[in-house]
């Protein structure tokens, strides 16, 4: 049996849950499902500017939603309490005071102009822009004057020169980096706070994590990490970095594609089931094809089959999930998604016309509720029926009820119309649409005076 793994998500609460990263917190929760680990929830809130705390409920709720339940976090607790970075600024200022007295950080006076001007003159003289060590050798009473002048130093790691930085990356395989490549970084910004460079790295060292599963966008940040790490003698967690999650047509996943987060789908109507299987075959080769109820997934996860190519979301794919996922609900279930509960009549008449709630609503308006505008093709077909055969089918409605074999009977014989020439109009006044659910049931539950109304309305207005 293999090894526990402890997997962590650690989003900022910055905004809206991404699709894409709701997909590395699922891969995340199944590799520690698949193995009996742990799966822990860290909210990254240094970014007092950005961070809010209405973004990080709907976080959590969001990631609840799916059935991404953690085993520590910010709301249960756990034994690396506290899971929210913001309340752990003594812990880093322990960590920042050991690497000074290492002599491995140092404070840095650039400011942001500073540093653009010399990226620029890096880039000018084909150089790869990183920071050009600046302030790394100034003298105790060069920092004093700069201080003086009431600049805010930031925190820079002084990386090592001539140094290697390898590591075993569980998607791409062996990496190797050059530290002469790496520009001193820095691992704390001038208001005190920790930067991401830092504080990601030795939390999940602290907390346990041995499994980092993360987009190959932080990649190139490992290195990084790696070198803070053995700096502070703590211990390096596995990484592995899957390709992101692009549009059909190849580029980040963006509002341009349409809906791009976790709440935007379910708003809509999305299962969450649906989502997680969809999710589950982006970028991941399973041993099944087919859905699966969220239970099974961590058996049929494969963390050695996690794709380096980024993966392409279509929402055609997700609708086939949807259906799937639709098909296996109970009538029960179905209406109360469709918020039409206590009518399996309704239920059954729609269910394989129906996707997301809103292609209800044109059903649920015609048993219930006003028809909305006919549009250009439904007119013509009323126009073509013409007023007279609305008024037989006022009169016949009243003859008939509810039962269409009767009413398009008595019709067919009181004007001679058969086939698309006698449904059609019906369907037309009745729904308001040219396609959609069997007439016969759907007839049935409209109300009899709606529908002699609806005949008449047409009977009127030619």
């Amino acid at each position: 049996m293999s090894l526990a793994v402890i997997t962590r998500f650690a989003p900022s609460p910055t905004g809206a849950l991404h699709l894409g990263n709701a997909r590395t917190a699922f891969f995340s929760y199944l590799w520690a499902r698949k193995t009996g680990g742990r799966f822990i929830l860290r909210i990254e809130d240094t970014d007092e500017e950005r961070s809010e705390l209405r973004f990080r409920d709907a976080l959590l709720e969001e990631l609840r939603w799916l059935g991404l339940e953690w085993d520590e976090g910010p709301d249960i607790g756990g034994p690396s309490a506290p899971y929210a970075q913001a309340e752990r600024g003594d812990f880093y200022r322990g960590l920042f005071a050991q690497l000074e007295a290492q002599g491995q950080v140092y404070p840095c006076y650039c400011s942001a102009e500073d540093l653009e001007l010399s990226r620029k003159l890096q880039r000018m003289a084909g150089k790869p822009p990183r920071y050009a060590g600046t302030c790394r050798h100034l003298t105790l009473a060069e920092r004093a004057a700069r201080e003086a002048r009431g600049l805010r130093p930031t925190l820079r790691f002084a990386v090592p020169e001539n140094k290697v930085i390898e590591f075993v990356d569980s998607v791409h395989g062996p990496q190797r980096f050059q530290s002469n490549d790496i520009g001193d970084f820095i691992v704390r910004r001038d208001d005190g706070t920790s930067s991401f460079f830092f504080c990601n790295a030795v939390d999940d060292a602290v907390m346990g994590v041995t499994q980092v599963l993360r987009g190959d966008d932080h990649l190139t940040n490992t290195p990084r990490q790696l070198l803070v790490l053995d700096a502070l003698g703590l211990r390096r967690p596995g990484y592995g970095h899957v390709g992101l999650l692009v549009g059909a047509d190849g580029a980040p996943l963006s509002k341009r594609h349409g809906s791009t987060s976790v709440n935007e789908f379910r708003e809509r109507g999305f299962r969450s089931v649906a989502i997680l299987n969809h999710l589950f075959h982006l970028g991941h080769a399973s041993d099944v094809d087919g859905w699966l109820p969220t239970a099974e997934m961590p058996q049929h996860f494969r963390p050695e089959h996690l794709g380096r190519a980024a993966a392409r979301f279509d929402e055609t794919q997700l609708i086939h999930w949807q259906k799937e996922t639709l098909s296996r609900l109970s009538d029960a279930e179905f209406g109360a998604w469709l918020g039409v509960a206590n009518s399996t009549e309704f239920v059954e008449m729609v269910r394989h016309n129906v996707v997301l709630p809103a292609d209800a609503s044109p059903w649920i308006a015609a048993v219930r509720g006003e028809l909305p505008p006919l549009g250009e093709s439904e007119r013509q077909v009323i126009a073509a029926a013409g007023p007279g055969f609305f008024s037989a089918a006022a009169v016949a409605m009243g003859e008939s009820g509810s039962d269409l074999k009767q009413l398009t009977k008595l019709l067919k014989e009181r004007t001679g119309r058969k086939g698309a020439e006698l449904f059609m109009p019906l369907r037309v006044a009745l729904t308001g649409q040219l396609h959609g659910p069997e007439l016969a049931p759907l007839l049935k539950l409209i109300q009899p005076e709606t529908a002699r109304q609806r005949f008449e309305s047409h009977a009127q207005n030619p």
